[in-house]
């Protein structure tokens, strides 16, 4: 009743007293590459493969309460100095952050949007590795919040670094 009486003006009324909101708009894949080098030679090498996995976390504003952020996982296997094979996924989020200050939102786009893109970036990663003719390979689970902090320390550092270096400079002009 109280809608029509404000002629639809209630829900967006609700929607701002509503308080802080934290949506998943869309999860999708941005880029997928997986490469075999040496296939079918490959397929027969003996030795102990070693595995190095480099992961990378980007964030781009999309307006005032959307951002896009795109978790990349490569996976290199190698035996020695030869690649046996390269796993490279980009799994991407747009992400809705409405009524979180500054700290918050760098909080969550640093934690629980890599933790909500995550699966399905395993689950892919898993995926192309079996389809690629090896054996079955499940990334293990990865402590986001233990990153974001350290990325934190890291940022806090380099900030008074160059507040350092800031200072010498103007102290020497």
């Amino acid at each position: 009743m109280s809608d029509e009486t404000l002629n639809g003006a209630a829900p967006a009324d609700n929607a701002q007293n509503a308080g802080p909101a934290f949506t998943v708009e869309k999860l999708y894949v941005k880029d997928v590459s997986f490469e075999v080098p040496g296939a079918p030679a490959v397929f027969g090498e003996a030795g102990q493969p070693q595995l190095q996995m480099n992961l990378q976390q980007s964030v781009q504003r999309l307006n005032d309460q959307a951002y896009e952020v795109v978790l990349g996982i490569t996976l290199t296997c190698a035996i020695g100095e030869k690649t046996i094979y390269l796993a490279e996924v980009k799994q991407a989020g747009v992400f809705g952050l409405v009524g979180f200050d500054a700290q918050t939102t760098d909080v969550l786009l640093g934690t629980q949007c890599p933790n909500v893109l995550y699966p399905y970036a395993r689950q892919l990663v898993s995926d192309l590795v079996q389809a690629g003719g090896f054996p079955p390979f499940l990334l293990q689970p990865i402590n986001f919040e233990a990153l974001y902090a350290e990325s934190l320390r890291q940022r806090q550092a380099q900030a008074q670094a160059g507040g350092l270096s800031g200072t010498e400079v103007a102290g020497n002009a």
